[in-house]
């Protein structure tokens, strides 16, 4: 048996774990997908999140920023009327309000993954101990505070941090989990 991050704990999030969390990833068509990720999951379990990724995809147009941008007033509630997706009408208007301003960093930086190295350059390795929470740092309070700023919405500090560990940007495998 692998040694996991002790919150791997179900099947869904075993193999979050294994495929996926963590990763390094440069492609801003991912990232923005685990960016929605993050800041739907505000006030749930991330496991909820993961049940609904799929759905998720098929209602946000594969989670692509160009066409959410567009989203207007009957696509909300078309998005609110669907029971398959989390239905949060916040949270739906923050996903057109945060790809919108995406594609503002896009234009900015010429990608968002190089906007996120404006702030970081190499992965961050936190050594984290098993039990050990790291739920936000200093970093995690510059880019929130940044974004804020850019018009971003439900990405705080910690959402923030989380978001970095998905995709690769901070190494918080715990020192025991065979990922580290």
């Amino acid at each position: 048996m692998k040694n996991r991050c002790e919150w791997a704990k179900s099947p869904i999030l075993i193999a979050y774990h294994d495929e996926e969390y963590g990763r390094l990833s440069h492609d801003d068509r991912y990232i923005f997908e685990i960016l929605v990720l993050e800041f739907i999951e505000a006030g749930l379990s991330f496991e909820i999140v993961l049940k609904k990724r799929e759905a998720m995809r098929e209602a946000f147009d594969g989670f692509s920023y160009e066409i959410i941008k567009n989203y207007d007033e009957n696509k909300i509630e078309e998005l609110m009327k669907n029971e398959k997706i989390i239905r949060n009408r916040k949270k739906l208007e923050a996903l057109v309000k945060n790809a919108r301003a995406f594609i503002k960093i896009r234009e900015e930086f010429g990608s968002f993954d190089k906007y996120l190295e404006s702030f970081i350059g190499e992965v961050i390795d936190y050594k984290r101990k098993e039990g050990e929470v790291i739920s936000q740092s200093p970093l995690s309070e510059k880019i929130a505070k940044d974004m804020k700023k850019r018009s971003f919405s439900f990405l705080g500090p910690i959402t923030i941090h989380s978001f970095l560990e998905a995709i690769g940007r901070i190494n918080c495998h715990c020192l025991t989990c065979f990922k580290h």
